[in-house]
């Protein structure tokens, strides 16, 4: 699958897979893997970015994975995104997408919101929210219509 059609069709909170192609090298082998997981791993897909202009400069469309947490406890020190442009030559597929039920959490409403969260029941996202506290987060529930319709139009994770 490629960028633009992860742009299109992958909702919020999916699990997406990124590739080139390459395989994976020996473990043994640590800054060859290293540069190899910057092209090949997978992340949730926490916001979508339309196409911009700034000045005469035409800014392509993006999606952003959201890739780990890194701290310690219950601290969080800093969060690791990677964003790709819809013109990216890497492979994507969905591995999982939200399931029917959860909750998703967004840091505010809008087209270009970015996802902060993913609460399995809505109790449990409101349980969230009221310990990070984000005054304009928006809930939205993903429905089994959602899920379904994914089926029907022919878009499986794969």
């Amino acid at each position: 699958m490629s960028a633009p059609l992860v742009f299109e069709h992958a909702p919020l909170g999916s699990i997406i897979e990124f590739s080139d192609g390459t395989p994976r090298p020996p473990e043994r082998h640590r800054k060859k893997l290293q540069a190899w997981l910057e092209r090949n791993n997978r992340g949730r897909l926490i916001r979508r970015r339309g196409k911009t202009m700034v000045g005469y400069t035409d800014i392509p469309a993006e999606i952003t994975l959201h890739m780990q947490d890194i701290g310690s406890r219950s601290v969080i020190v800093m969060r690791v995104l990677r964003s790709f442009s819809v013109n990216t030559d890497l492979s994507f597929s969905i591995v999982e997408r939200p399931a029917a039920g959860s909750v998703l959490v967004l840091e505010r409403p809008g087209t270009e919101a970015e996802l902060v969260h993913v609460g399995a029941s809505w109790q449990d996202a409101e349980e969230w929210l009221t310990r990070h506290g984000y005054p304009d987060a928006v809930l939205k529930e993903v429905t089994a219509d959602e899920a379904a319709a994914d089926v029907l139009e022919g878009r499986t994770a794969a």
